[in-house]
Protein backbone atom coordinates (compact mmCIF):
# COMPACT_ATOMS: atom_id res chain seq x y z
CA UNK A 1 0.00 0.00 0.00
CA UNK A 2 1.35 3.44 -0.99
CA UNK A 3 2.05 5.82 1.92
CA UNK A 4 -0.30 8.78 2.45
CA UNK A 5 2.61 11.22 2.83
CA UNK A 6 5.96 10.79 1.10
CA UNK A 7 8.81 13.31 1.16
CA UNK A 8 11.65 13.09 -1.34
CA UNK A 9 14.74 15.27 -0.80
CA UNK A 10 12.63 18.08 0.68
CA UNK A 11 14.48 21.33 1.38
CA UNK A 12 13.63 24.63 3.00
CA UNK A 13 16.23 27.41 3.05
CA UNK A 14 15.89 30.91 4.50
CA UNK A 15 17.87 33.83 3.10
CA UNK A 16 19.79 35.94 5.65
CA UNK A 17 22.44 38.67 5.28
CA UNK A 18 25.09 36.06 6.18
CA UNK A 19 23.89 33.40 3.75
CA UNK A 20 21.28 30.67 3.41
CA UNK A 21 19.98 28.93 6.55
CA UNK A 22 19.49 25.24 5.74
CA UNK A 23 16.49 24.71 8.06
CA UNK A 24 15.33 21.52 6.31
CA UNK A 25 17.95 19.91 4.10
CA UNK A 26 17.34 16.87 1.91
CA UNK A 27 14.72 15.17 4.10
CA UNK A 28 13.09 11.97 2.79
CA UNK A 29 10.48 9.94 4.69
CA UNK A 30 7.11 8.26 4.25
CA UNK A 31 4.09 8.01 6.56
CA UNK A 32 1.54 5.22 6.17
CA UNK A 33 -2.14 6.07 6.45
CA UNK A 34 -3.44 5.75 10.01
CA UNK A 35 0.04 5.81 11.55
CA UNK A 36 2.11 8.34 13.49
CA UNK A 37 5.58 9.49 12.52
CA UNK A 38 7.37 11.05 15.49
CA UNK A 39 10.01 13.69 14.69
CA UNK A 40 12.44 14.44 17.52
CA UNK A 41 15.54 16.54 18.04
CA UNK A 42 16.91 19.52 19.90
CA UNK A 43 15.36 22.98 19.62
CA UNK A 44 16.41 24.55 16.33
CA UNK A 45 16.92 21.27 14.46
CA UNK A 46 14.23 22.13 11.89
CA UNK A 47 11.41 19.84 12.97
CA UNK A 48 8.80 22.62 13.28
CA UNK A 49 9.84 24.08 9.93
CA UNK A 50 9.41 20.63 8.39
CA UNK A 51 5.86 20.44 9.75
CA UNK A 52 5.01 23.93 8.53
CA UNK A 53 6.28 23.12 5.04
CA UNK A 54 4.07 20.02 4.97
CA UNK A 55 0.90 22.10 5.43
CA UNK A 56 2.12 25.00 3.23
CA UNK A 57 2.59 27.52 6.01
CA UNK A 58 6.10 27.71 4.57
CA UNK A 59 6.89 27.03 0.92
CA UNK A 60 9.49 24.37 0.12
CA UNK A 61 12.72 25.43 -1.56
CA UNK A 62 13.15 22.15 -3.43
CA UNK A 63 12.13 18.49 -3.42
CA UNK A 64 8.88 16.54 -3.60
CA UNK A 65 5.99 16.35 -1.15
CA UNK A 66 3.63 13.60 -2.26
CA UNK A 67 0.18 13.45 -0.69
CA UNK A 68 -1.83 10.47 -1.85
CA UNK A 69 0.66 10.08 -4.70
CA UNK A 70 0.28 13.67 -5.97
CA UNK A 71 3.10 16.22 -5.61
CA UNK A 72 1.86 19.15 -3.50
CA UNK A 73 5.01 21.27 -3.45
CA UNK A 74 3.91 23.78 -6.10
CA UNK A 75 0.11 23.70 -5.71
CA UNK A 76 -1.66 27.05 -5.79
CA UNK A 77 -5.19 28.46 -5.87
CA UNK A 78 -8.08 26.01 -5.61
CA UNK A 79 -5.76 23.00 -5.43
CA UNK A 80 -4.01 24.48 -2.39
CA UNK A 81 -7.37 25.33 -0.81
CA UNK A 82 -8.52 21.73 -1.32
CA UNK A 83 -5.24 20.38 0.07
CA UNK A 84 -5.54 22.47 3.23
CA UNK A 85 -8.88 20.84 3.94
CA UNK A 86 -7.10 17.46 3.91
CA UNK A 87 -4.02 18.50 5.92
CA UNK A 88 -4.14 20.52 9.14
CA UNK A 89 -1.86 21.51 12.02
CA UNK A 90 -2.15 21.69 15.82
CA UNK A 91 0.17 24.39 17.15
CA UNK A 92 2.48 24.27 20.15
CA UNK A 93 1.11 27.22 22.13
CA UNK A 94 -2.66 26.91 22.55
CA UNK A 95 -2.91 30.54 23.68
CA UNK A 96 -1.09 32.43 20.92
CA UNK A 97 -2.56 30.17 18.19
CA UNK A 98 -6.14 31.17 19.06
CA UNK A 99 -7.69 34.52 18.14
CA UNK A 100 -8.26 36.29 21.50
CA UNK A 101 -11.34 38.04 20.08
CA UNK A 102 -13.04 34.81 19.01
CA UNK A 103 -15.15 32.69 21.32
CA UNK A 104 -14.77 28.91 21.38
CA UNK A 105 -17.77 28.67 19.06
CA UNK A 106 -16.40 31.23 16.59
CA UNK A 107 -12.95 29.60 16.51
CA UNK A 108 -14.35 26.18 15.63
CA UNK A 109 -16.85 27.60 13.14
CA UNK A 110 -14.37 29.76 11.20
CA UNK A 111 -12.96 26.96 8.96
CA UNK A 112 -16.48 25.60 8.44
CA UNK A 113 -17.70 29.00 7.23
CA UNK A 114 -14.65 29.68 5.04
CA UNK A 115 -14.94 26.30 3.33
CA UNK A 116 -18.36 27.22 1.97
CA UNK A 117 -19.45 23.59 2.30
CA UNK A 118 -21.98 23.98 5.10
CA UNK A 119 -25.26 25.79 5.77
CA UNK A 120 -25.80 27.68 9.02
CA UNK A 121 -27.77 24.86 10.67
CA UNK A 122 -25.10 22.31 9.66
CA UNK A 123 -22.38 24.57 11.09
CA UNK A 124 -24.17 24.79 14.44
CA UNK A 125 -24.65 21.02 14.52
CA UNK A 126 -21.05 20.27 13.55
CA UNK A 127 -19.75 22.71 16.17
CA UNK A 128 -21.67 20.84 18.86
CA UNK A 129 -20.35 17.49 17.56
CA UNK A 130 -16.74 18.72 17.52
CA UNK A 131 -16.96 20.12 21.05
CA UNK A 132 -18.34 16.82 22.31
CA UNK A 133 -15.70 14.91 20.37
CA UNK A 134 -12.75 16.70 21.99
CA UNK A 135 -14.32 16.99 25.45
CA UNK A 136 -15.27 20.68 25.67
CA UNK A 137 -18.42 21.37 27.70
CA UNK A 138 -21.22 23.12 25.77
CA UNK A 139 -21.42 25.77 28.51
CA UNK A 140 -18.05 27.09 27.23
CA UNK A 141 -19.32 27.93 23.71
CA UNK A 142 -19.21 31.69 24.36
CA UNK A 143 -15.96 31.67 26.40
CA UNK A 144 -12.83 33.44 25.16
CA UNK A 145 -9.31 31.89 25.18
CA UNK A 146 -8.21 33.89 28.25
CA UNK A 147 -11.08 32.36 30.22
CA UNK A 148 -9.90 28.78 29.59
CA UNK A 149 -7.03 26.76 31.03
CA UNK A 150 -4.25 25.41 28.79
CA UNK A 151 -5.79 21.99 28.34
CA UNK A 152 -9.16 23.37 27.21
CA UNK A 153 -7.46 25.86 24.88
CA UNK A 154 -5.56 23.03 23.23
CA UNK A 155 -8.79 21.05 22.86
CA UNK A 156 -10.26 24.03 21.02
CA UNK A 157 -7.22 23.99 18.72
CA UNK A 158 -7.72 20.28 18.10
CA UNK A 159 -11.42 20.79 17.35
CA UNK A 160 -10.53 23.53 14.86
CA UNK A 161 -8.00 21.25 13.16
CA UNK A 162 -10.63 18.49 12.88
CA UNK A 163 -13.39 20.77 11.58
CA UNK A 164 -12.98 19.92 7.88
CA UNK A 165 -12.37 16.20 8.43
CA UNK A 166 -8.66 16.13 7.42
CA UNK A 167 -6.73 12.95 6.68
CA UNK A 168 -3.37 14.23 7.93
CA UNK A 169 -2.50 16.40 10.94
CA UNK A 170 0.86 17.87 11.94
CA UNK A 171 1.02 17.93 15.75
CA UNK A 172 3.68 20.55 16.52
CA UNK A 173 4.64 19.88 20.15
CA UNK A 174 0.94 19.96 21.12
CA UNK A 175 1.51 19.09 24.80
CA UNK A 176 4.82 20.82 25.63
CA UNK A 177 3.08 23.94 27.02
CA UNK A 178 0.73 21.91 29.25
CA UNK A 179 0.97 20.52 32.79
CA UNK A 180 2.02 16.87 32.97
CA UNK A 181 -1.42 15.61 34.06
CA UNK A 182 -3.08 17.54 31.21
CA UNK A 183 -0.46 16.25 28.75
CA UNK A 184 -1.62 12.68 29.33
CA UNK A 185 -5.26 13.64 28.73
CA UNK A 186 -4.46 15.40 25.43
CA UNK A 187 -2.22 12.55 24.24
CA UNK A 188 -4.95 10.01 24.97
CA UNK A 189 -7.46 12.23 23.14
CA UNK A 190 -5.20 12.38 20.06
CA UNK A 191 -4.85 8.59 20.06
CA UNK A 192 -8.61 8.07 20.45
CA UNK A 193 -9.28 10.47 17.56
CA UNK A 194 -6.72 8.71 15.39
CA UNK A 195 -8.36 5.35 16.00
CA UNK A 196 -11.89 6.68 15.46
CA UNK A 197 -11.13 8.66 12.29
CA UNK A 198 -8.14 6.75 10.88
CA UNK A 199 -6.02 9.91 11.06
CA UNK A 200 -2.38 10.12 10.05
CA UNK A 201 -0.08 12.19 12.28
CA UNK A 202 3.34 13.75 12.16
CA UNK A 203 4.08 14.26 15.86
CA UNK A 204 6.83 16.81 16.49
CA UNK A 205 8.39 16.93 19.95
CA UNK A 206 11.62 17.11 21.92
CA UNK A 207 10.22 14.85 24.63
CA UNK A 208 11.31 11.27 23.92
CA UNK A 209 9.00 9.82 26.55
CA UNK A 210 6.01 11.38 24.80
CA UNK A 211 7.07 10.30 21.31
CA UNK A 212 7.63 6.75 22.51
CA UNK A 213 4.07 6.63 23.83
CA UNK A 214 2.33 7.86 20.67
CA UNK A 215 4.50 7.05 17.61
CA UNK A 216 4.67 4.05 15.29
CA UNK A 217 7.90 5.28 13.67
CA UNK A 218 10.43 7.88 14.80
CA UNK A 219 12.77 10.10 12.79
CA UNK A 220 15.63 11.86 14.59
CA UNK A 221 16.64 15.27 13.18
CA UNK A 222 19.87 17.17 13.64
CA UNK A 223 20.43 20.60 12.06
CA UNK A 224 17.90 20.09 9.28
CA UNK A 225 18.79 16.51 8.38
CA UNK A 226 17.53 13.08 9.40
CA UNK A 227 20.22 11.06 11.16
CA UNK A 228 18.15 7.99 12.08
CA UNK A 229 14.67 6.64 11.32
CA UNK A 230 12.99 3.36 12.25
CA UNK A 231 10.09 1.85 14.20
CA UNK A 232 9.54 3.38 17.62
CA UNK A 233 10.28 0.21 19.61
CA UNK A 234 13.41 -0.46 17.58
CA UNK A 235 14.83 3.02 18.26
CA UNK A 236 14.63 2.58 22.02
CA UNK A 237 15.88 -1.01 21.97
CA UNK A 238 18.79 -0.50 19.57
CA UNK A 239 19.79 3.07 18.69
CA UNK A 240 22.69 3.26 16.25
CA UNK A 241 23.56 6.91 15.67
CA UNK A 242 25.75 8.63 18.34
CA UNK A 243 23.33 11.58 18.50
CA UNK A 244 20.33 9.30 19.06
CA UNK A 245 22.20 7.55 21.87
CA UNK A 246 22.94 10.91 23.51
CA UNK A 247 19.27 11.91 23.32
CA UNK A 248 18.11 8.62 24.83
CA UNK A 249 20.65 8.87 27.64
CA UNK A 250 19.03 12.14 28.74
CA UNK A 251 15.63 10.57 29.47
CA UNK A 252 14.92 10.82 33.23
CA UNK A 253 14.24 7.63 35.18
CA UNK A 254 12.26 6.97 38.35
CA UNK A 255 14.54 4.06 39.29
CA UNK A 256 16.80 5.50 42.00
CA UNK A 257 18.93 2.32 42.03
CA UNK A 258 19.78 2.58 38.34
CA UNK A 259 22.93 4.51 37.58
CA UNK A 260 22.37 7.12 34.87
CA UNK A 261 24.84 6.62 32.03
CA UNK A 262 24.49 10.03 30.45
CA UNK A 263 26.33 10.98 27.29
CA UNK A 264 27.40 14.62 27.61
CA UNK A 265 27.82 16.28 24.22
CA UNK A 266 30.71 18.73 23.97
CA UNK A 267 31.92 21.07 21.26
CA UNK A 268 30.29 23.81 19.20
CA UNK A 269 27.09 23.28 17.25
CA UNK A 270 27.72 23.61 13.51
CA UNK A 271 26.19 26.75 11.99
CA UNK A 272 23.12 26.05 9.83
CA UNK A 273 24.16 28.95 7.56
CA UNK A 274 25.82 27.55 4.43
CA UNK A 275 27.02 24.38 6.23
CA UNK A 276 29.95 22.49 4.74
CA UNK A 277 29.41 19.04 3.22
CA UNK A 278 29.77 16.22 5.69
CA UNK A 279 28.27 15.14 8.99
CA UNK A 280 26.85 18.13 10.87
CA UNK A 281 27.13 16.26 14.16
CA UNK A 282 30.87 15.62 13.71
CA UNK A 283 31.91 18.69 15.75
CA UNK A 284 30.23 17.16 18.84
CA UNK A 285 30.89 13.48 18.12
CA UNK A 286 33.68 11.63 19.94
CA UNK A 287 33.89 9.15 17.04
CA UNK A 288 34.41 11.78 14.32
CA UNK A 289 37.07 10.93 11.73
CA UNK A 290 38.31 12.20 8.37
CA UNK A 291 35.59 10.22 6.56
CA UNK A 292 32.92 12.26 8.37
CA UNK A 293 33.86 15.30 6.26
CA UNK A 294 32.25 13.58 3.27
CA UNK A 295 28.47 13.95 2.63
CA UNK A 296 26.47 11.44 4.67
CA UNK A 297 23.44 9.48 3.43
CA UNK A 298 20.76 7.48 5.23
CA UNK A 299 21.64 3.79 4.87
CA UNK A 300 19.60 0.73 5.78
CA UNK A 301 21.64 -0.81 8.59
CA UNK A 302 18.95 -3.32 9.52
CA UNK A 303 15.53 -4.00 7.94
CA UNK A 304 13.60 -0.67 7.96
CA UNK A 305 16.25 0.93 10.18
CA UNK A 306 18.10 3.77 8.44
CA UNK A 307 21.11 5.66 9.83
CA UNK A 308 23.16 8.53 8.43
CA UNK A 309 26.68 7.77 9.69
CA UNK A 310 29.64 6.39 7.72
CA UNK A 311 31.21 4.85 10.86
CA UNK A 312 28.06 3.42 12.44
CA UNK A 313 29.01 -0.27 12.11
CA UNK A 314 32.53 0.39 13.42
CA UNK A 315 31.25 2.46 16.39
CA UNK A 316 28.72 -0.15 17.46
CA UNK A 317 31.30 -2.95 17.19
CA UNK A 318 33.58 -0.94 19.48
CA UNK A 319 30.74 -0.47 21.98
CA UNK A 320 29.89 -4.18 21.87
Amino acid sequence: MAPLVELNHLKKYFKTPRGMVHAVDDVSMSIEKGQTMGVVGESGCGKTTLGRVLVHLEEATDGEMLFGGENMVDVRGEKLRAFRQRAQIIFQDPYSSLNPRYTVEQTIQEPLILSGRYKRKEIEQKTTELMNLVGIAQRLRLSYPHELDGGRRQRVGIARALALDPEFIVCDEPVSALDVSIQAQVLNLLQDLQEAKNLTYMFITHDLSVVRHISDHISVMYLGQLVETCESKELFLKPWHPYTKALLSAIPTTNIDKKMDRIILKGEITSPINPKPGCRFAARCIYAAEACKEPQQLREIEPNHFVSCCRVEEINELKA
